[in-house]
């Protein structure tokens, strides 16, 4: 997505308010777009590029988006900050993630990593089933109105063990602070 397309994506978290409603605490405010494409990691952490993607049906309507970081940390990392489908095709998010999956194979990607709201038990199921595993959890993460427990979660797309990951990415570590 490019500036020009922050009205369609409030639009389309207006329509599909679950998400800010489970992960905020609220309904998406009348910023929630803008502020999804001005928000960057914070200070200090390295990646080399955000993308904002729009997932489009047949007709050219917004159906999805996801928000990702490219090389977060270490080069072959890329971070799942959003993934949201449109309510009205909840159920068939997997096809969409697996179309991700191989966008982002194709991208160099090595590592796939997301944090996923403690809780949220749709999300940690769906997560799980596309293979992610949990390696650490972080607590009491301030999200809108609320403080969510987070559990970060990993999965290679090119082999490769937890080890291996955990040994790239410290911050990762169950015993990291």
């Amino acid at each position: 997505m490019a500036d020009a397309d922050v009205s369609l994506l409030q639009r389309f978290f207006e329509e599909n308010p679950e998400y800010h409603l489970a992960i905020d605490g609220t309904a998406p405010g009348p910023n929630a777009a803008q502020e999804e494409f001005e928000s960057l990691p914070p200070n200090g952490w390295r990646f080399d590029k955000k993308w904002l993607l729009r997932f489009a049906d047949a007709e050219g309507r917004m159906v999805g988006m996801a928000d990702l970081l490219e090389n977060l940390f270490v080069d072959g990392v890329w971070h799942i900050g959003l993934f949201v489908i449109a309510t009205r095709l909840h159920g068939t998010g997997r096809a969409w993630y697996d179309a991700l999956e191989a966008w982002l194979r194709a991208q160099g990607c090595t590592w796939v990593r997301l944090g996923v709201v403690a809780g949220n038990a749709r999300a940690e199921r769906f997560w799980e089933k596309c293979g992610y595993r949990e390696v650490r959890q972080r607590l009491a993460v301030p999200m809108g109105r609320k403080h969510n427990d987070v559990r970060v979660m990993v999965k290679p797309l090119a082999g490769g063990s937890l080890r291996e990951y955990l040994s790239a990415v410290a911050r990762d570590r169950p015993d990291a602070r």
